[in-house]
C-alpha cells in the first residue's frame, strides 16, 4: 500500500499544481490527485511485470545459444538460475498480478529497449555474479537476489529513471517508495507455489484514502486562515515574500496537526520538515521548523487542537513554556 509520506507528497504536489491554476477547480485538482496516487499503483505493478521481462530475456538468451551451429560447452549447459527463479515464476502466476495488468494493460512491450538495456547492465552486476556462481541454491536466496535487485539495482538506474519520467509525469518521485513495495510484496511469497499470494493493496485501510483528500480539499478551504497565521508567526518576513513551496508545506503541516485528531503533533511535524528538505531549499526545513513551532504554540494556547487516543502521544513533552 501507498505510505503516508507518499500520500502527503502527492497532496503537496496536487496542492503546487491548484496554486498554478487559473480556473481555482478544487474539484478537478482533486480529481487529479486521486488520478496520480492511481498512477502510482500503476508504476508498482509495472516493476513487478519488469522482474518478470529480464528473466524472459535471461531464458531467451538461453535458448538462442543452445540453437547455434557450433555452441560451446557454456552454451550446452546454461545456468538457468535467474531465468528460472522460482520467484519469478510466483510472480507470472499470481492471480493479481495477471487481472491487473490485463485490465490497466499495462505492459513493457513498447520498452524493450529499455529492459534489454537493463539486462546487459544487470549481468554485470557484481551482486549478480556473486548470486549465480554461488555453490548452494535455495529459495531463500533466490527471493534475496530479487529483493536486492529491486532495492539496490532498480532504484539506482538513471536508465530505468528515465523511462518512469518519460512514461510518466507522476512517477518522477515515486520509485524509491515503490520499490520498497515491491520488496514488501517479495518477501511474503513462499515457496509453495500458490498463484493467489495477495499484491500490495493501494491504500493500507479507507482511512488512508480519506486522509489524503481531507488533506488536499482542508489545505485548500483554509488556505487564507492558515497564511494569517504563518503571517503572524513570521518575524520579519510577510507571507507573501515567502517561497510558494515552503508556505505549501507548512499548509499541509497545520491542515494535519488541525484536522487528524488521532496523529500526533510531533509526527506531523517531522514528516512535513523532512518533506522540506527535498521539496524545498536547502534552508527551508529549519526556517519551516521555526514557524511550525511557533504555529503549533499559537494552536495550543487558542484551544486549536483536538487531539485523541494515539494523538495524544507526546503532546506534554511537545508543550512550550
Amino acid at each position: 500500500m501507498i505510505s503516508r509520506r507518499l500520500l502527503r507528497i502527492k497532496a503537496l504536489m496536487a496542492l503546487y499544481a491548484f496554486n498554478r491554476r487559473d480556473d481555482g477547480d478544487l474539484a478537478q485538482a482533486e480529481k487529479e490527485l486521486m488520478f496520480s496516487i492511481g498512477k502510482t499503483y500503476d508504476l508498482y505493478h509495472y516493476i513487478l511485470l519488469l522482474i518478470i521481462d529480464l528473466t524472459d530475456i535471461a531464458g531467451e538468451k538461453i535458448e538462442f545459444a543452445l540453437r547455434k551451429k557450433m555452441p560451446t560447452r557454456e552454451d550446452l549447459n546454461p545456468d538457468r538460475r535467474f531465468a528460472e527463479n522460482p520467484i519469478t515464476e510466483l510472480l507470472r502466476n499470481n492471480s493479481s498480478l495477471k487481472n491487473y495488468v490485463t485490465a490497466k494493460k499495462i505492459s513493457w512491450a513498447n520498452q524493450q529497449d529499455v529492459v534489454r538495456k537493463l539486462y546487459s547492465k544487470m549481468i554485470a552486476w557484481p551482486a549478480y555474479m556473486e548470486y549465480m556462481k554461488a555453490e548452494k541454491k535455495s529459495f531463500s536466496a533466490d527471493k534475496k537476489f530479487i529483493t536486492r535487485l529491486i532495492t539496490e539495482f532498480f532504484v539506482l538506474s538513471e536508465d530505468l529513471m528515465a523511462s518512469f519520467e518519460e512514461q510518466s509525469i507522476f512517477w518522477n518521485d515515486d520509485l524509491d517508495y515503490v520499490a520498497a513495495m515491491v520488496e514488501k510484496t517479495i518477501r511474503k511469497f513462499k515457496n509453495d507455489g500458490n498463484p493467489d499470494t495477495e499484491l500490495m493493496p493501494l491504500y493500507k485501510n479507507e482511512e488512508d484514502e480519506q486522509y489524503v483528500k481531507i488533506l488536499f480539499r482542508k489545505a485548500v478551504m483554509k488556505s487564507k486562515e492558515y497564511s494569517e497565521l504563518i503571517d503572524k508567526n513570521t518575524t520579519n518576513w510577510e507571507v507573501e515574500r515567502i517561497a510558494l513551496m515552503d508556505t505549501l508545506v507548512m499548509h499541509l503541516a497545520i491542515t494535519e496537526i488541525a484536522e487528524f485528531q488521532e496523529i500526533p503533533v510531533k509526527v506531523s511535524l517531522n514528516e512535513y520538515i523532512e518533506i522540506a528538505k527535498y521539496y524545498c531549499t536547502s534552508k527551508s526545513s529549519t526556517f519551516v521548523n521555526g514557524i511550525l513551532d511557533k504555529v503549533v504554540r499559537e494552536m495550543k494556547e487558542n484551544n486549536m487542537l483536538r487531539k485523541t487516543g494515539r494523538g495524544l502521544i507526546g503532546d506534554a513533552s511537545g508543550e512550550k513554556d
